[in-house]
């Protein structure tokens, strides 16, 4: 059964006992060996906090954690100091700068490519909560993930930063259990990022393609700039999956029903499987017209498909239209998208699109 190789969760599941063995690693206890965490010394004496954090080299790629399988992670827990060599970080760049990457069994290429922000659904390099079932972000900027992902022989996390300085103070803690063996349904966890600045009118923004064999899609993150006046959210979500090629098998009703919103939102929400978690529109951002107090409205969403996961058994790709209203009639917009892809699939997988550089990632 699954509970015994610890995927089982939920406080149904609670009472079931488990051949699994829990492992931890953090700055304490960086390889997570049995036995072996915090034995670091400081002024305080020997295993009193000695090494809670790391710096993250500048231009250096960091391994967080290395494993060997079979194995689970059930909880991923991150947070970084917005404060680079004294200064702070008003354009939010640390978030976007740093480059979270998750291989599974030696793989030449991630299965998981995104700014460390972004997979958080903290998109824009704002910060802000997150009450979800999968993804919950804390005060002030802790971030944890509650995704399984399996592996069976190996996992590699590692974080790159591309910031134009050290970061100082990174914490970090990942929790798996150790397993006896996997079933052979159990499938690899992925996660792309992509940004489009701006949209093509007329086109729609792909959030995922060229996805080749067979799983299911778990979860869509968006990060929107509404560069154009009126309402942005009309566009309709399209899932092509097992050949479809003109016309998807599924197609939604606009942008705010996607997340389980209506009538254009009118206010933030956080629910364990949809969001609409972010919408700023203050004077320090970016003016639409030249007015100090004309800016653009940025907006964060997520929508997790865990009830309803969309199954694929050959390929699939994921669309959204980008299409507004201006209270008479539906017209085609032109805004600054971004967007992380959630899904599960048999690997291997093909080749993410190249990660675009710090610059063509910074949020406005």
């Amino acid at each position: 059964m699954s509970f015994d190789l610890g995927l089982g969760h939920g406080l149904a599941a609670l009472p079931l006992l488990s051949n699994a063995r829990t492992r931890s690693i953090s700055a304490e206890n960086p390889k997570g060996i049995k036995g072996s965490g915090g034995q670091y010394t400081n002024h305080l004496g020997v295993g009193r906090k000695g090494r809670p954090c790391i710096t993250l080299p500048q231009g250096k790629v960091t391994a967080l954690a290395e494993m060997e399988g079979p194995g689970i992670i059930q909880h991923i827990w991150i947070t970084v100091t917005d404060r680079t060599a004294g200064l702070g970080d008003p354009h939010g760049h640390v978030l976007r700068d740093l480059v979270l990457r998750i291989y599974w069994d030696g793989e030449s290429t991630p299965s998981v490519e995104t700014p460390l922000g972004d997979f958080f659904c903290q998109g824009h390099g704002l910060r802000c909560l997150v009450n979800s079932l999968p993804i919950v972000v804390n005060p002030t900027g802790g971030m944890n993930s509650y995704f399984s992902m399996p592996f069976r022989r190996s996992c590699r996390i590692e974080v790159e930063n591309q910031h134009c300085a050290d970061i100082d103070g990174f914490f970090y803690q990942v929790t798996w259990s150790e397993v006896d063996s996997l079933p052979d349904e159990a499938a690899y966890f992925h996660a792309q990022w992509r940004r489009e600045n701006p949209t093509v009118l007329g086109r729609d923004y792909s959030i995922l393609d060229g996805v080749k064999g067979k799983g299911h899609y778990v979860g869509t993150y968006l990060a929107w700039a509404a560069l154009q006046r009126h309402w942005w959210g009309e566009g309709e979500i399209k899932f092509y999956m097992d050949g479809d090629t003109d016309w998807p098998t599924i197609c939604g009703t606009g942008t705010e029903d996607y997340v389980g919103g209506a009538w254009c939102f009118g206010t933030p929400y956080s629910t364990p499987f949809l969001g609409y978690v972010l919408h700023q529109n203050t004077t320090s951002m970016l003016p639409l017209n030249g007015s100090p107090n004309d800016c653009v409205p940025l907006h964060g969403l997520y929508r997790w498909h865990l009830p309803d996961p969309i199954r694929f058994t050959q390929d699939l790709r994921v669309t959204i239209q980008v299409i507004g209203h201006d209270h008479k009639q539906l017209f085609e917009r032109s805004d600054d998208i971004s967007s992380v892809a959630y899904w599960y699939q048999t690997e291997p997988h093909t080749a993410f699109p190249q990660l675009p550089a710090p610059p063509a990632r910074w949020p406005r």
